[in-house]
């Protein structure tokens, strides 16, 4: 089968959909299929596996690289698209537009994947969002086009996540390109519940992302993780450095928090903001080190006795959490939501989502190095089931039954 993958986001620049996307492509290339992705980048082409499409210059927010102008992306996708047996969409911005754009036109078979939660990111992160989101959706509707017989969206507003009408933006976004899809993959049930419930009617799969095989050999056997009593607890923070992440929830859990030490690991806009509040808690006790390659994230993995995870109400299956299981490191969320990719006695949850709650998870884990390592070898014996090799198969029927919907039209 030849599959393109068209994204907005891609190697070399980090982030949970990048390394998504580099496991899909690894394991199905190992099973003899042809995958190409499509993104824009900063530079040329590492090579004929990726191709570059049109990128703004000058123009790279959050530090991604853009897709611009959306006419010459779409006619590059039209020439380029020609023979591909499916196309797998993995974002929402103006990459994923021409792939559809292209894809409609050769009458490709479309997969959407809907990684996350862009009405949190955009209200986090954009400046002005009551304005840059109007300005956003408008674009993204003039892009995606007119979809012939479909009903206009009606979004249940009462959900919490949808009651302002920057969020309701977001959402129609979301849904109206999840609408015009073939085949739509979802990682979480959480996320796949929040889309039906606001009107997603496209044949939908829960499939857990997985991890690449080489991924898998670069963190080698784990080791079940031992602290010794009155040890300090080495403890890891893991993603974007963005008010959706929370990270200044977890530098304040760390300060409420004696016998621990931290390290941060990502870049964001709020990278300062980030790197003063952790000198303000003591030397040696927070180590905000920035971005850094995988292999590095997984060598901290290594030398950790827990990561935590702060966001709340925002991921939808972080990549860094299924790295900590094959890693063979205990975990502590504060959202219950991500509890489904980890193993039941692998993880905590706090016990509430803020400093407080996360700090009180913090203890008790410092207080009783038998339950570490307990999460610990929970993890370990959860690890096959994060492989990609595991979902595989799954990834494929999708596929297959974008194929057979786009030939029943």
């Amino acid at each position: 089968m030849r599959i393109a993958m068209v994204t907005d986001y891609y190697l070399p620049t980090l982030g949970g959909v990048q390394t998504a996307i580099k496991a899909h492509r690894e394991e199905l290339l190992g099973a003899g299929h042809d995958v190409v992705v499509f993104a824009p980048l900063a530079e040329p082409s590492p090579g004929p596996g990726v191709v570059r499409l049109p990128t703004a210059r000058g123009f790279a927010p959050d530090g991604y690289p853009f897709t611009w102008p959306l006419r010459d992306a779409t006619a590059q996708l039209e020439h380029d698209l020609s023979g591909f047996d499916v196309v797998h969409v993995h974002t929402e911005m103006f990459a994923a537009l021409a792939a559809y754009r292209a894809a409609g036109s050769l009458r490709i078979p479309l997969v959407q994947t809907m990684h996350g939660r862009i009405d949190v990111y955009t209200r986090s992160v954009l400046p002005l969002p009551g304005i840059t989101t109007a300005l956003l959706a408008g674009l993204h509707r003039r892009g995606l086009g007119p979809a012939p017989g479909t009903r206009p969206l009606d979004l249940d507003a009462s959900a919490p996540y949808a009651r302002t009408r920057t969020a309701r933006r977001m959402w129609r976004l979301m849904v109206s390109q999840a609408q015009r899809a073939d085949r739509v993959i979802v990682p979480s049930a959480h996320f796949a519940a929040k889309l039906v419930r606001q009107g997603v009617q496209t044949p939908l799969d829960v499939l857990s992302n997985g991890l690449e095989a080489t991924v898998l050999d670069t963190i080698g056997t784990p080791a079940e993780r031992r602290p010794e009593p009155g040890e300090d607890l080495r403890v890891l923070w893991c993603g974007r450095l963005s008010p959706e992440k929370r990270p200044q929830v977890f530098l304040d859990a760390v300060s409420r928090t004696p016998g621990i030490e931290a390290v941060m690991l990502g870049d964001g806009i709020s990278r300062r903001a980030v790197a003063r509040a952790a000198s303000r808690i003591g030397s040696g006790r927070v180590d905000v080190r920035g971005s850094v390659p995988q292999t590095e994230v997984l060598a901290a993995m290594r030398t950790a006795h827990v990561l935590v995870s702060s966001s709340f109400d925002f991921d939808n299956q972080p990549m860094v959490l299924l790295e900590a299981v094959a890693a063979g490191l205990p975990v502590i969320v504060a959202d219950p939501d991500l509890s489904e990719a980890l193993p039941r006695d692998g993880h905590l949850v706090a016990p509430r989502p803020d400093a407080a709650g996360l700090a009180e998870a913090l203890a008790a884990l410092r207080d009783d190095p038998a339950q570490v390592a307990d999460m610990s070898a929970a993890a370990i014996a959860h690890r096959p089931r994060v492989a990609q090799s595991a979902h595989r198969e799954g990834l494929l029927r999708a596929y297959r039954a974008a194929v057979t919907a786009r030939a029943s039209r």
